[in-house]
């Protein structure tokens, strides 16, 4: 299977995971809406919807870039119809837009738990909802979450129960949409990374520059994701994924080309099961 010529609508597309996940499917060919809020550029955050564009139509693809708030049910669906009407279809739906703020119930304003709710749960569900019409459509067609396995132990909770409420919502969708789909053909799947990723969330808002250091870099997530989007959707859906085990299990081998820094230990990101055993060591690289 190819992503040549098929048409993919990924959420939070204008930096880290999304972007890359872009890139990695522009290479081969692939239409792209960069759907995402970031039209002006942002002090502390790089890209926007344009550059993002740009770079996926310089890497071999055609970008469409929309600006999106997926709390904005109309909006959501305004930009999937402009989207499948510009490219001629829909192929692919790749929910990452999501929101965090790592604190215990206590500490969070009710208002915070509401956002993260209505981008990361409510969010992947209205665009899951209005790209379903346009996905039956296509010849292999997927939906993919950037969420977690549904591992419900109290350690996942408990350090910030309102974010993981609300991120394993999104798991939540991929579970029972998968079952909604599957006899429509349409796969519907969870990707997770094994560690921290180095992106703007890690660097501001979780571990600063340091935990960067000790992060892979978002191109394992877009290289799990491209396997997902070439494999036929009949054969692989409501599969809760972590991005190194799934590429072990398609050959992939080298995973320290995936290291910011291969002298550095690699930080376990949240929510991996303990029963998911690591691929490749994670500890430093020695020569």
């Amino acid at each position: 299977m190819s992503v040549n010529g098929k048409t993919l609508f990924i959420t939070g597309a204008s930096r880290g995971i999304g972007k890359a996940i872009a890139l990695r499917a522009a290479r081969e060919g692939a239409n792209v809406a960069v759907a995402a809020k970031t039209a002006e550029p942002h002090p502390k955050l790089e890209g926007t919807i344009f550059s993002a564009a740009e770079e996926i139509e310089a890497a071999g693809g055609k970008a469409l870039p929309i600006v999106l708030d997926v709390r904005d049910d109309e909006a959501v669906q305004a930009a999937i119809d402009k989207t499948a009407d510009h490219f001629g279809g829909l192929d692919i739906l790749v929910n990452n837009a999501s929101a965090i703020q790592l604190t215990p119930l206590q500490q969070t304003d009710m208002k915070k738990f509401d956002l993260m709710h209505q981008i990361n749960t409510r969010g992947t569900m209205a665009c899951s909802k209005h790209a379903i019409a346009h996905l039956k459509k296509s010849e292999n067609p997927h939906i993919l979450m950037l969420s977690p396995p549904l591992d419900m132990q109290e350690k996942w909770f408990a350090p910030f129960t309102p974010y993981s409420i609300a991120k394993y919502g999104m798991s939540l969708v991929v579970l029972g949409l998968s079952g909604e789909l599957r006899s429509k053909g349409i796969a519907v799947n969870a990707l997770w990374p094994r560690t921290t990723i180095a992106t703007a969330a890690i660097k501001n808002i979780i571990g600063g520059d340091k935990m960067m250091q000790t992060s892979r870099t978002p191109d394992i997530l877009a290289d799990a994701a491209y396997e997902i989007f070439t494999t036929p959707s009949k054969e692989l859906s409501g599969q809760f994924l972590i991005d190194d085990t799934f590429l072990q299990s398609r050959g992939v081998t080298d995973f320290d080309q995936y290291r910011v820094d291969p002298t550095q230990s690699l930080t376990p990101d949240f929510f991996v099961p303990d029963d998911s055993p690591a691929p490749a060591s994670m500890k430093p690289v020695t020569t």
